[in-house]
């Protein structure tokens, strides 16, 4: 008898969830219900899932609002109302167009109006009037009961407890950014909009029976429901499933060729996977994948795959990934098994500059129908609702800020902060916003609407408006399109080299670049910065410990660098076990039998599946839920701890000690969450030895890619130092030389204008377009004349050093320019045939000032460059102490100099903070400190700059670092321009 419930989906305005909507309905006896969420359909497909399970007939449909106005209310017949209705409201959300006062006709959904918002003869055989109790006076006199045919009864749904009115005016300020006080009745749902028991329903309308029939009538008419088993994406690449076989195995025979030559063993496994791809019905999944790939090398686009699908001979050589799962000894069935109902995990990284053309190809290519990003849910969290509430009630920001970092503090406890933290504790969880999966593409065999409407983020994509989750449970495989800084990097250090020393690389030669002696050497000593993945300080570290100089080392160390492998002490125990293996002591013989290459210990997500399935005897499709789950990728709690208590009585079946079992379990919960696929590990680690072989060998121009692409693990002053460590010569940004981004000319790199802080970009271009058209500039008053230049835009320029080809001092070209341009105007430029000359006239000398070169370059570029920041320090005191000398110092107590580089803050198993910290010493190398709880309390980090640091110097498996007992921030010359 409910035609109007909302769901917390109704954003910031509805208060049940769907389980609790339908547990409400169950237990007033209700037997239909229809779930219309405000301008969305998110919910739609659980909805249908909790009526089964509480034996309710569901009803799709969507409430209608422009902004706070209720349009209407639609409702679908039938699968096809439903995405009837989709395609409508769709329409108006990805225009961003206000609905119209009446819908179009949709043959196959009823639409229910406000009472009193339409005319009678204006509604078609679909259409009604919804009456709400309240309305029943003005029903009485105001039409004869000939009218009530077209009318429903109609009661909405938004609350259910007595707390839930409360909530939803909490949601209702926060959605207008209003004080709670200055909510109007417009902006609130009448608090009577609860359930009923059916009988009190049926008592209010009972001089109204043609009402309650109508509303009879469309539940009898209504039927929706899905079908949550088959496979949704697109059905086949060629129009058909036996063509779409047969090119898969033309073009996967034609890659095994490539790959292999004609390896038996790789032909044998290649035709293994086919018929088992071919079996469940994946090979248009395949080829799909395969198209995108086939578009992006033809535009010279860069990719990397990876993901659950990187397990497969047949994606490598249809060249989706360059990882070859023979070498690696891949384990298939992490990627498919014969019971897997659903296809593959593909992951394709892309360049973050060439990411959007292939997005834009895929949606070209299989039409805005079939074709959407996949969405993504945000939930009201922890100290964000508390920011939130303590907005809504006016409070002042130190109050918030104590309620929000402080939440156990009684400086501001009172009833209302009591009254914001049990509000918050209702709000917790909440969906919040509709936003954007990182890069989840459907493509899907029906039009998209049929499952979901569709919303137009300023990406530019339109985007589901259901997140991962609903998507694998009605049947989706996303293809994850995403980018990143490596790529670019690696493509840009092509570029740069072809153009710098014209010679071309081919950065697929990885086989080559495995065996590679300098790569080798760069790769065992943590030479590694800039490098994909492999250059923070805990991962050269571990480099170092592993002595990584070969591609299967560094695979595990991809995966045992993880936040929870390192964590559990699983990641020491590996590097311990690695330099002593005869001292290995395996939990069980199964263990050993698994786990024999990766010394004992769970490296890899393959690791959890065969424990799973060898010692616990799960099958491999319930070992997969379980680690998917510990993952975050899958949401049924009642599944994953039915596996959880079958994976323990299988053990105590099987006789192990509980002891066993338990720690069996830890391991498994350490790594499930946080380890990477072998396969995944794999795509790492090839993108890595990409890196690595451009730095080895190219390290100037891989630096400058490097810091055209930014987005690495440090800043840019870390890699500039890199590049002069290497080599290099650092130049300032030149008017003559530089470009938008840093260039490089033999060993010499120019800073490009887009560090410069303050210029503007349109002026930027100009400098550049100008000097590529006429020629370099012959002076100031030359570059002023054909650049229309802003005063303060040409000082920002003198400052930085940018006009020296003039030969002519700061101070001598800050006077110059004052007298060329008026702050006022923009010099306008013309094209003269003849040029006058500036009258000349003399300048006192003025003195260059080195200090104050350098506090313009930090104001400036943020670092500065013609001095290091051990030449600002005050004291000359430097020590004979330095990176290069702590090997030979382990154990003795050591002062030396640092400039801080990064900080990584850890909290330790009594909930202490402690550091580990990443310096450079005077000659730009790096060097690792420790920071325990005690040290940090007495001596903590005072911002960036040089320190002091007293220590000991430790060494764990070879590699140094510093136990800080007590450290010091330098004090640093005064800037002599008195700022």
């Amino acid at each position: 008898m409910y035609l109007n419930c909302h769901s917390y989906f109704s954003l910031r305005y509805g208060t049940l969830s769907l389980e609790r909507l339908v547990e409400e309905a169950a237990a007033k006896g209700i037997r239909a219900l229809a779930l219309t969420d405000i301008n969305n359909s998110t919910g739609v497909l659980d909805f249908v899932l909790e009526c089964r399970r509480n034996q309710i007939k569901p009803l799709a449909g969507i409430e209608f609002r422009n902004d706070q106005m209720l349009m209407y209310v639609g409702i679908a017949r039938n699968n096809e109302g439903f995405l009837e209705l989709n395609d409508f409201l769709s329409q108006y959300l990805i225009a961003k167009k206000p609905f119209p006062g009446m819908p179009p006709f949709l043959p196959n959904a009823w639409f229910i109006f406000p009472f009193g918002s339409r005319k009678l003869e204006q509604l078609s055989e679909n259409e009604f009037l919804g009456v709400r109790q309240s309305d029943l006076n003005r029903l009485r006199y105001l039409h004869s009961r000939s009218d009530y045919r077209k009318m429903v009864a109609w009661q909405a749904v938004t609350f259910a407890g007595t707390d839930d009115y409360s909530l939803h005016r909490h949601l209702r300020a926060i959605d207008n950014n209003i004080l709670l006080s200055k909510l109007t009745t417009s902006m609130l749902a009448s608090g009577e909009e609860t359930f009923l028991p059916e009988p009190q329903f049926m008592e209010q309308f009972a001089d109204f029976p043609e009402l309650l029939q109508n509303v009879r009538r469309i539940i009898d008419e209504s039927n929706i429901d899905f079908d949550f088993k088959s496979v949704k994406n697109k059905q086949t690449f060629t129009g058909s499933r036996n063509d779409d076989r047969s090119l898969l195995e033309k073009l996967a025979l034609d890659g095994w060729k490539y790959r292999y030559g004609n390896d038996p063993e790789a032909l044998n496994r290649v035709r293994h996977e086919l018929e088992i791809i071919d079996k469940l019905g994946f090979s248009s999944y395949f080829l799909i994948t395969w198209d995108i790939i086939r578009y992006s090398m033809s535009r010279g686009f860069y990719h990397v795959g990876r993901g659950s699908g990187a397990n497969s001979l047949v994606a490598y050589c249809l060249k989706i990934t360059d990882v070859d799962p023979i070498e690696l000894n891949l384990y298939f069935e992490r990627f498919i098994n014969p019971k897997r109902s659903s296809p593959p995990d593909f992951d394709i990284d892309f360049s973050w500059r060439d990411r959007d053309e292939v997005q834009d190809y895929i949606f070209k290519r299989y039409g805005p129908k079939h074709t959407a990003l996949l969405g993504t849910i945000t939930t009201f969290q922890g100290r964000s609702i508390l920011r939130e509430l303590g907005k809504v009630y006016g409070l002042p920001r130190n109050e918030i800020d104590v309620l929000v970092n402080e939440p156990e503090s009684h400086l501001y406890e009172n009833e209302l902060t009591r009254r914001i933290h049990r509000i918050g504790t209702l709000m917790d969880n909440f969906p919040n916003n509709r936003s954007i999966h990182a890069g989840g593409i459907l493509i899907s065999e029906k039009p998209i609407n049929y499952y979901t409407a569709l919303d137009m983020p300023p990406k530019g994509f339109q985007t589901t408006q259901w997140d991962m989750y609903v998507a694998e449970s009605i049947g989706f495989e996303k293809i994850d399109i995403l980018s990143q800084r490596g790529i670019g990097h690696i493509q840009e250090s092509v570029q740069i080299i072809e153009k710098n020393r014209g010679q071309k690389i081919d950065v697929h030669r990885v086989q080559d670049f495995k065996t590679d002696p300098q790569v080798r050497k760069q790769l065992k000593s943590g030479e590694t910065i800039g490098c994909f993945y492999i250059e923070s300080p805990a991962m050269r570290g571990l480099l170092m410990k592993l002595r990584c100089d070969n591609y299967l080392t560094l695979v595990a160390a991809s995966s045992i660098i993880r936040p929870g492998v390192s964590k559990s002490g699983m990641m020491r125990e590996y590097i311990q076990r690695f330099h002593h293996p005869e001292s290995i002591n395996y939990l069980h013989p199964v263990m050993k039998e698994q786990l024999e290459e990766t010394y004992g210990v769970m490296v890899y997500q393959e690791d959890v599946l065969k424990v799973c399935h060898h010692f616990a005897g799960l099958d491999l499709a319930d070992a997969d839920v379980l680690r998917r789950a510990m993952s975050g990728k899958y949401r049924s709690k009642a599944e994953f701890q039915r596996i959880v208590d079958k994976f323990f009585s299988n053990c105590e079946e099987r006789g192990y000690p509980e002891s066993l079992a338990k720690e069996v379990w830890r391991q498994i919960e350490s790594f499930a969450g946080y380890s990477f696929s072998k396969a995944h590990s794999a795509s790492y680690a090839v993108e890595s030895y990409q890196s690595l072989y451009l730095k080895a060998h190219y390290p100037l121009e891989f630096m400058v890619a490097v810091m055209n692409n930014f987005g690495g693990f440090y800043r840019t002053w870390v890699y500039m130092n890199e590049a002069r460590r290497c080599g290099a010569q650092i130049e300032l940004p030149c008017v003559n030389h530089s470009e938008m981004l840093n260039t490089i000319e033999g060993t010499v790199v120019y800073l490009g204008f887009v560090l410069l802080s303050g210029l503007e970009e349109k002026m930027a271009n100009a400098i550049v377009e100008e000097r590529h058209r006429f020629g370099p500039y012959r002076s100031l008053d030359d570059f002023v004349g054909r650049v229309p230049v802003k005063k303060e835009q040409i000082i920002l320029l003198i400052r930085i050093g940018a006009l020296r080809f003039t030969g002519k001092s700061k101070a001598r070209l800050l006077w110059e320019v004052h007298m060329l341009l008026t702050q006022k105007r923009t010099l306008q430029i013309q094209q003269q045939l003849f040029t006058t000359q500036r009258k000349p006239f003399t300048l006192p000398q003025f003195e260059e000032n080195p200090l104050e070169a350098a506090y313009d370059e930090i104001e400036l570029l943020g670092f500065p460059v013609t001095q290091t920041y051990y030449n600002l320090l005050q004291s000359r005191w430097r020590g004979p102490v330095n990176a290069a000398s702590l090997s030979q110092m382990t154990g003795q107590t050591i002062k030396l100099l640092g400039l801080l580089v990064t900080i990584k803050y850890v909290r330790t198993s009594k909930g202490e903070t402690m550091h580990f910290g990443c310096f450079l010493d005077e000659h730009g190398e790096f060097f690792d400190t420790v920071h325990f709880p005690d040290s940090l309390r007495d001596y903590p980090f005072r911002g960036n700059g040089v320190y002091l640091l007293l220590g000991k110097v430790v060494s764990e498996f070879g590699h140094p670092s510093v136990e800080i007992v007590k450290m010091a921030k330098m004090p640093i010359l005064a800037d002599p321009r008195g700022k």
